[in-house]
């Protein structure tokens, strides 16, 4: 098997705006965890968000967080699945 997995995805956060204005950044952060931990099949615990992907979640405030968001993410050989920001 190969050493690493590579992926570029566009994450839809529609789901977003069902939560309350003061917490949708949040809600995003964990939408992004769970798409990638489905995709990659790697448990919760084992999914790595990179300060980038987190600023771009956060740059318009709490509030409003971008309607999708595309990043990368890398399956390591031990499991761990690291997210960035697609250039």
């Amino acid at each position: 098997m190969a050493d690493e997995i590579e992926r570029i995805m566009v994450i839809p956060l529609r789901k977003t705006k069902q939560a309350p204005r003061t917490r949708r950044a949040n809600r995003a952060v964990k939408e992004v965890r769970e798409i990638v931990k489905r995709h990659m099949r790697v448990s919760e615990e084992n999914v790595w968000i990179d300060a980038s992907v987190n600023e771009k979640l956060w740059e318009n405030g709490m509030r409003n967080p971008p309607n999708k968001i595309t990043v990368k993410a890398v399956k390591f050989e031990d499991g761990l699945v690291e997210v960035s920001l697609a250039e």
